[in-house]
């Protein structure tokens, strides 16, 4: 049965909750049919986020890892192509660290891509009703960093891993004023149990041909 490691993060940014470990927890509570789903929760810090998620991936031994953070603003599940070697900052992170034009990995190549059935990953999530998209800019805070830092330790580590980032929105009880849009941490997950169990039967290199491009 393939073993799936799914993190999310800790609050942050003034937040009581973080959407993304909310929808990671129940993915693992209820996980897929013939996936083992472990979940485990990231600091938002620079740094100290990629050494816990390398000592999860020690310790769970996955054959997929799908990561997990916090866009608000979004109004759906965005599957991320790319991360790239950057840390620059606009807020400081839970321990007071805000880096600017600074490199993840100091040496490393200039970005990973998802080794994840991307498109193939967000059909999947509107088969079952959950609005999603392809997204081509993780940001450049904590969550391009464990992106990031993920496409490295595949890389460089753990070659028979398959991995990728996903930003989920803001939950409702984040948009108070009922403005912005969200999604319930139930539909979410939802839609990530449908991400996965495309994922785990679909190799990268047989992803869909269909058109999920940006012009800006």
């Amino acid at each position: 049965m393939p073993r799936v490691l799914i993190t999310g993060f800790a609050p942050f940014g003034g937040e009581s909750v973080n959407p993304s470990w909310q929808a990671a927890s129940l993915v693992a509570a209820e996980p897929p049919a013939g996936l083992t789903v472990s979940a485990v929760e990231l600091p938002c810090v620079f740094g100290t986020s990629l050494d816990a998620l390398r000592d999860a991936v020690h310790a769970k031994a996955p054959d997929l890892v799908l990561c997990l953070g916090q866009a608000g603003g979004r109004p759906g599940v965005t599957v991320e192509r790319v991360a790239i070697n950057v840390d620059d900052a606009r807020i400081a992170d839970n321990a007071g660290r805000q880096p600017i034009d600074e490199p993840v990995v100091p040496g490393g190549p200039a970005a990973y891509f998802s080794t994840l059935p991307v498109k193939a990953c967000v059909a999947a999530m509107r088969e079952v009703g959950v609005p999603a998209a392809l997204s081509h800019t993780a940001g450049t805070f904590v969550c391009n960093h464990v992106a990031y830092g993920l496409g490295h330790l595949i890389a460089t580590e753990f070659p028979h891993v398959r991995g990728g980032f996903v930003h989920v929105p803001w939950a409702p009880e984040q948009v108070t004023d009922g403005t912005a849009p969200s999604l319930p941490p139930t539909t979410v997950a939802h839609g990530l149990r449908a991400l996965l169990a495309t994922a785990a039967r679909t190799p990268a290199e047989q992803d869909l041909k269909v058109t999920e491009g940006a012009t800006h």
